[in-house]
């Protein structure tokens, strides 16, 4: 989009608005619009405060288009989705209103200046409760059975893989999980990262290849209940339907920034 010399709105085409779009007889138009895909889509935020219009908000822990009149198909929000679940599609929709916007605004309880924070990066206090010590004075064994750990790191084929039961765990789970060692490595080879600060691209093609060509028994995916962490999930997938490898059983578990399992799948 860009200004004609009238100052009035121009696409890339070089029509104007009103050539751009096509009214039907319902008062419709056939214009450009966002489309969201709710199973790619995290709820991560990071596509809110790109939206100026305020058209986009997470809801139930997805993003979702509040209103076709309050988006005005630029895309603005389209770089910033790191699973591509933002795309622009042209279909019949209402027509793009700047009124509805403001309105939308004043009747916002958020302040248009406060940005918004995603729910895995608010701060929050815990109450941890103090830790048993242990009869002989010593925790238990550590269950970890090979080094390195970083998904970036560990090596893409060898004895680690080998009828192995797989753990991907998201970077946090360890240290909220009081009973990590225990409950989810004991027994099982792992691989770390963290889906909200890390390009997930490589790990995708890193998990291709591992799932593809190593005889993996199972894959356990962990993951914090913060809806950015569950971006490992989708790479794990991801994966697994690129490699060929939908056959290897697949479980999923939520864990709860108080350490709790929240949901197990």
């Amino acid at each position: 989009m860009c200004l004609s010399p009238r100052g009035s709105r121009m696409w890339a085409n070089g029509k104007n608005k009103e050539e751009f779009m096509e009214t039907d007889m319902s008062g419709k138009v056939t214009r450009k619009i966002v489309r969201i895909d709710e199973d790619k889509c995290t709820g991560c935020g990071l596509c809110v405060p790109d939206c100026a219009e305020g058209a986009i908000k997470i809801i139930d822990g997805k993003a979702r288009l509040l209103a076709e009149n309050l988006c005005d198909g630029l895309g603005a929000c389209l770089g910033v989705c790191p699973f591509d679940a933002i795309t622009i599609e042209e279909r019949t929709a209402d027509e793009f209103d700047q009124a509805a916007v403001q309105a939308a605004r004043a009747a916002d309880d958020t302040p248009a200046e406060k940005p918004f924070q995603c729910p895995g990066s608010l701060a929050r206090a815990l109450d941890p409760k103090p830790a048993a010590p242990a009869a002989s004075g010593e925790t238990g064994p550590s269950q970890l059975s090979h080094w390195p750990v970083q998904l970036t790191l560990v090596p893409p084929s060898g004895d680690i893989w080998s009828d192995a039961d797989v753990l991907i765990a998201a970077d946090c789970v360890a240290f909220a999980m009081p009973n990590f060692h225990e409950r989810l490595l004991a027994g099982r080879t792992v691989a770390i990262a963290c889906p909200k600060l890390d390009d997930i691209g490589p790990y995708v093609e890193k998990l291709t290849g591992i799932f593809a060509n190593n005889p993996i028994r199972s894959i356990t995916v962990a993951h914090m209940e913060v809806p950015c962490c569950t971006g490992i999930v989708v790479a794990a997938q991801t994966a697994l339907e690129r490699a060929g490898r939908t056959d290897i059983p697949f479980s999923d578990i939520t864990v709860g920034v108080d350490g709790t399992v929240k949901a197990e799948n």
